[in-house]
């Protein structure tokens, strides 16, 4: 995908969205590079209150708001937000026009992970989404895409199973994730 031409004039604010349940070092990786190395003045991570793409039981949502706290806490410049919920059960681009209204004088970036762009077919109005906040891409193990750069595999589906069988996390999951799931007793 192209890079985005932005203005000198609005700041560059990325929406990491997702589910972050947990948060994993990949997450942690992808808001470092976005602040970093591509051109974000600012990344707001958030977490979705009711992923409308997926079902089953997922961690409650404050659990999963104090995770990504805990897990973009060293980063400069990036923000959890909590937006999804005061809208609740939201799509990308309800939180994207949210955003708009809230501080019209920036622009978005959508950052995404390269297995997005295989469902943006089932998401609700992608287009205008990506003409909203045109897509940053950060390409993911296992997937083809044209990123400027790639992840490793790591997967919340896999860390939630290790967790739940009671295996090590480490190296995988930023330190003070683990210390509060461990002493809150999440995903046992």
């Amino acid at each position: 995908m192209a890079e985005l031409e932005t203005s000198d004039a609005l700041p560059v604010v990325g929406v990491y969205g997702g589910s972050f349940d947990p948060p994993h070092a990949a997450h942690v990786m992808a808001a470092a590079w976005a602040t970093a190395s591509a051109g974000l003045d600012h990344l707001l991570v958030i977490p979705s209150y009711r992923h409308p793409l997926k079902t089953g039981d997922r961690t409650p949502y404050e659990d999963r708001v104090i995770l990504c706290e805990l897990a973009f806490e060293g980063l400069r410049h990036v923000t959890v937000s909590r937006i999804e919920e005061e809208l609740g059960e939201s799509r990308t681009l309800f939180t994207l026009e949210a955003l708009i209204d809230q501080e019209p004088e920036r622009q978005l970036r959508l950052v995404i992970g390269a297995d997005i762009l295989e469902e943006t077919h089932r998401w609700y109005q992608w287009e205008r989404v990506s003409e909203l906040a045109p897509p940053l891409l950060i390409g993911r193990a296992g997937y083809e895409s044209e990123a400027a750069v790639d992840l490793p595999a790591v997967s919340s589906t896999d860390i939630r199973a290790r967790l739940r069988q009671g295996a090590s996390v480490e190296g995988l999951v930023p330190r003070r994730v683990i210390e509060h799931v461990a002493s809150h007793r999440l995903y046992r």
